[in-house]
């Protein structure tokens, strides 16, 4: 369990998010009957998305080497 350990933590991180992948979200996506409208407005949220999730893993990846080096 990583809740004390920021080594796993971090290797969690690489591995996985706990958000949903953005390929996965991308797929459920593309499985869905959207209209026009809709695809066109799902997409720029989908965008939004891509760049909050790669920033989150960004700050959670460089917190998790502070802290793995801090235990070193």
């Amino acid at each position: 369990m990583y809740h004390y350990d920021p080594q796993i933590a971090l290797e969690d991180v690489k591995e996985d998010a706990v958000l949903p992948h953005p390929v996965h979200l991308r797929d459920m996506m593309l499985r869905a009957h959207l209209s026009p409208e809709q695809a066109v407005e799902l997409n720029r949220l989908f965008q939004e998305y891509l760049d909050v999730f790669g920033a989150a893993q960004k700050k959670a990846q460089s917190l998790l080497q502070k802290l793995v080096g801090a235990q070193a």
